[in-house]
């Protein structure tokens, strides 16, 4: 009878206490909130722990991705970082005047990312008592997840069309449209699309050749696979060589978009070229009088150039006459002679008479 009664109160003991257990407080108030969803790189994001209840001890841990944070602080306890996890530790050596009802850590996105990088952080905590540490609350076994996306700040797509020249009706124009961003958000799935006005009567074509030696109109069908293709990332420069073909003299409005196919078609960028289309004639009418006005600016010069040489020419042939002409003037050596000449005679003279 005694070991009877000895076992029934032992399966009595072992119930109070598996009651007491069931029934521990459990931090079922407990709130974690993260003060933003989208994180740039550099920017801080803090995750803030409110217990709703005051604790005189505590002790989480906060699971992070090294590869895209950084631990910053905590407050609220004493924290410890390994890398991979913070552990904020509390415990009020006061015995019970300065309980805690929150706490908060904060954590930096690092410098380097590119491209978008859905994360979260992870909760986990135990040791949970109130003030004075007569009641004890459950752990938080099971993680508390809470999730933020670490993203770049993107830079627009900017669209170009390029060429050289003019534009001439029925004559085919190389053209090269350039897809371009530092830093562009990724897409999976996107196509080049086109839209234009043209002259009453106008058509017009922007030819592109595929990998497969397939020729596309982009007016007419656009660019890339049905489904789309990729695009994104740092330095994005997307070049597409076209060849355009205007069959009208007059002006054309092209407007260029990328689509992202994901999003029912939305338009990632879009812009609007105006292309002035000439007639062949008038442009060979001008090319003619641009050939006659330098036919005439040459001969003139050739002519202006030939006068110069000629003055140039009479002047060196002027100065060399006058240098190579006699003296002018009464020689002396011919007056003396003719002078002895008239005394010798005039001495004879006089001498026979």
């Amino acid at each position: 009878m005694k070991k009877t009664l000895y076992i029934l109160l032992i399966m009595i003991a072992f119930l109070f206490a598996l009651t007491a257990k069931v029934n521990a407080d459990a931090l079922d108030t407990i709130d974690i909130t993260v003060d933003k969803a989208n994180v740039h790189p550099d920017e801080n994001v803090t995750l803030n722990i409110k217990f709703g209840k005051e604790l005189g001890s505590y002790t989480f841990d906060i699971a992070y991705d090294n590869n895209l944070f950084e631990y910053v602080s905590a407050e609220g306890g004493t924290p410890n970082d390994n890398g991979t996890r913070v552990r904020v530790y509390y415990f009020d050596s006061s015995g019970g005047t300065n309980p805690r009802n929150d706490m908060s850590i904060t954590f930096k996105a690092k410098s380097d990312i590119i491209t978008s990088n859905p994360t979260n952080f992870s909760v986990t905590g135990e040791g949970f008592a109130n003030a004075d540490a007569s009641v004890q609350y459950d752990d938080i076994l099971v993680p508390i997840v809470k999730d933020v996306t670490v993203e770049p700040v993107y830079i627009d797509y900017n669209i170009e069309l390029n060429y050289d020249g003019n534009i001439i009706e029925n004559e085919e124009k190389d053209m090269k449209i350039i897809i371009s961003s530092a830093l562009g958000k990724n897409y999976e799935h996107v196509r080049l699309i086109a839209q234009t006005t043209t002259p009453d009567g106008g058509n017009v074509q922007l030819l592109a050749t595929d990998s497969a030696s397939l020729e596309h109109d982009i007016i007419q069908s656009g660019w890339g696979e049905a489904a789309g293709y990729k695009i994104g990332g740092k330095d994005v420069n997307q070049v597409l060589n076209t060849r355009g073909i205007f069959s009208k003299a007059g002006q054309y409005n092209i407007t260029l978009k990328l689509i992202d196919r994901d999003s029912s078609d939305a338009v990632i960028a879009e812009k609007s070229f105006s292309i002035n289309v000439q007639n062949k004639d008038v442009i060979n009418d001008e090319n003619n009088n641009e050939n006659n006005t330098i036919i005439g600016n040459t001969t003139n010069n050739e002519n202006n150039i030939i006068s110069e040489e000629n003055t140039n020419t009479t002047q060196n042939n002027k100065e060399e006459t006058l240098d190579k002409l006699p003296k002018t003037g009464i020689n002396i050596y011919l007056v003396l002679v003719t002078a002895i000449i008239l005394l010798s005679c005039l001495y004879i003279y006089l001498k026979r008479k």
